[in-house]
């Protein structure tokens, strides 16, 4: 599917380990998946991490989508431990609610070789939500960096490489790569004139050779 910190943490697979240090990643077991295999679900948790806690109603409203329908599949995704009430900004009536974690993980490997053909259903379903994520932020990227100051236009990437590797490297390349992006975490405090998040995106697969 990168947080609450006010970028979105990622659904990120553990096939490549990732340094995490003090963050709060949530690892999925089968429940949880089997609660976010949902398209408006993934795209509720997705918003709460990236613009922080909302009312159900604010959420429709952002999403496109009903507030009962927003506010049924929030109590679904907070009976699951991946959102939670934000009592402290509610005011009478009115529920808050927020990402109970920055991001998750999971290994997809083990997901896709469980016994329930449910739970192998869910990881296909979530990894093809976030892939289609991925390319959507790409999408409108491109058709709105006009909009940009001229230094971010000049800052950004769209590169694809191709080299020969044993799956034991091709672990280790994502790994370090992880790495590169989590030394950058922390680096600009938020609020910093001219700074912006930046989403990265990894992609590393094997390809035939003809």
């Amino acid at each position: 599917m990168t947080d609450n910190e006010t970028g979105r943490a990622d659904h990120t697979p553990t096939s490549a380990p990732a340094p995490v240090g003090d963050r709060n990643i949530h690892n999925i077991n089968a429940r949880t998946l089997r609660t976010l295999a949902h398209p408006l679900r993934i795209r509720l948790l997705n918003a709460l991490r990236e613009f922080g806690p909302a009312t159900a109603s604010g959420l429709g409203e952002r999403l496109g989508e009903s507030s009962g329908a927003t506010s049924y599949h929030l109590r679904q995704l907070a009976e699951s431990g991946l959102v939670e009430d934000a009592p402290d900004l509610g005011k009478g009536r009115e529920r808050w609610w927020r990402a109970a974690h920055e991001g998750t993980m999971f290994e997809i490997a083990d997901f896709r070789k469980h016994a329930d053909p449910e739970v192998r259903g869910a990881i296909d379903f979530v990894m093809h939500e976030v892939a289609t994520t991925h390319a959507q932020e790409m999408s409108t990227w491109l058709g709105t960096m006009d909009e940009w100051p001229q230094e971010w236009q000049q800052s950004w990437d769209i590169s694809d490489f191709k080299i020969r590797l044993t799956p034991e490297l091709a672990q280790e390349l994502s790994g370090k790569l992880h790495a590169v992006v989590e030394s950058y975490r922390d680096r600009v405090p938020e609020g910093t004139e001219g700074s912006a998040v930046v989403r990265t995106h990894l992609h590393a697969f094997p390809r035939p050779s003809e």
